[in-house]
C-alpha cells in the first residue's frame, strides 16, 4: 500500500519541532520527485550487494534509506537496480552516497535521491547490514519510520 506524499514544507508547518528533518542536501535523480513510505534501512559503504538483494524483494511502498557513508567514490545504485525497485513496488531509494546512470534514472518511475553521481561500480562482497538504525544529517532512520521526500528535503514523521 502506497503512502501519499505530503509536501515536506507543509509537514514542517504542521509538526514544527516534532518533525525530524534531515539536514543533508540531496539531489533528485528519479522520475518521481515526491515520494513517501515506511523506511527500510541499509548500511553498506561502497558495497551494494545487500541493496541488490533487498530490491529483489517486494517493496510494498517502502523507501530504502541507504547509508553509504557519504562516499562519492563509487555508485551504490544504477539504472538496472532502479528499474528493479520500480518493478518490485518500492516507493523510493535515498542514497547517502552516489548513484550512476543518471541520464537513465530520470526516466525511471521511482523516487531516487542521492548526494551525487559517479560512473564507478561498487564492491559486491555483501558487507553491511539491513534494518539497522542509520544516522546522517542529524537524523537517525529506523525501519518502520514514515519518510516523506521531495525537492525541499527528506523528513520523518513524529513517532507516536
Amino acid at each position: 500500500m502506497r503512502t501519499t506524499p505530503i509536501p515536506t514544507a507543509d509537514l514542517v508547518d504542521e509538526h514544527a519541532e516534532a518533525l525530524r528533518v534531515c539536514d543533508v542536501q540531496f539531489t533528485s535523480y528519479g522520475a518521481v520527485s515526491s515520494f513517501a513510505g515506511p523506511v527500510r534501512t541499509l548500511s553498506c559503504p561502497e558495497d551494494n550487494a545487500l541493496l541488490h538483494e533487498l530490491l529483489r524483494t517486494p517493496g510494498e511502498g517502502c523507501v530504502v534509506v541507504v547509508d553509504g557513508g557519504a562516499s562519492l567514490r563509487v555508485a551504490l545504485l544504477g539504472d538496472l537496480m532502479a528499474e528493479r525497485a520500480r518493478d518490485n513496488g518500492w516507493a523510493g531509494v535515498i542514497v547517502y552516497g552516489a548513484v550512476r546512470d543518471s541520464a537513465v534514472l530520470v526516466g525511471v518511475e521511482v523516487g531516487i535521491q542521492a548526494l551525487g553521481t559517479n560512473p564507478r561500480k561498487s564492491g559486491k562482497a555483501g558487507a553491511g547490514a539491513v534494518d539497522v538504525p542509520v544516522s546522517f544529517g542529524g537524523v537517525t532512520f529506523t525501519t518502520g519510520d514514515i519518510l516523506h521526500a521531495d525537492h525541499d528535503g527528506v523528513v520523518l514523521l513524529p513517532t507516536v
